[in-house]
């Protein structure tokens, strides 16, 4: 979900799994059956999303040791991924009552709290949207000064 070296992803996979007590493996069947839409057990879910966000904030290695280079997202991976979200968004809009799209941005917005590590969509659609920003320190048109797009 979030480009990175191997030792780094390995690292993270494991830590998650020793937090949802399973075995890397069934870390890595619970995520490649969440890919197909079977839903995860909630400890495991939880555990991967604590385990990337203590992965992309600097110092999580612990007091006294150099601290980790925070996990960041591509550019290309985040405008996929906010996208995404977009499309899914404007298909529920057109159609609340559409299962298929309730689903579609679930699964969009999950996509994207992961990705931005934020546990709200609020949150992880605003990092998305300063990450792809231009660097300016002001908002760009058509922005209120949150970054989000109005």
């Amino acid at each position: 979900m979030t480009p990175c070296p191997a030792r780094e992803a390995h690292r993270v996979l494991a830590a998650a799994a020793a937090a949802a007590h399973i075995g890397v493996e069934g870390l890595a069947a619970a995520m490649a059956a969440a890919a197909w839409g079977v839903k995860a057990p909630k400890g495991v879910e939880r555990a991967l999303r604590r385990a990337v966000e203590a992965a992309r904030t600097a110092g999580a290695e612990g007091a006294g040791t150099v601290p980790a280079r925070p996990l960041v997202p591509s550019r290309e991976r985040t405008q996929e991924a906010l996208g995404r979200f977009r499309g899914c968004r404007a298909w529920l809009w057109a159609d609340p009552a559409d299962a298929g799209a309730r689903r579609a941005m679930d699964d969009a917005t999950y996509t994207l709290c992961v990705l931005m590590g934020r546990p709200t969509a609020h949150e992880a659609l605003r990092a998305a949207e300063l990450r792809l920003a231009d660097g300016a320190h002001h908002a760009p048109r058509g922005m209120d000064g949150t970054g989000l797009a109005v």
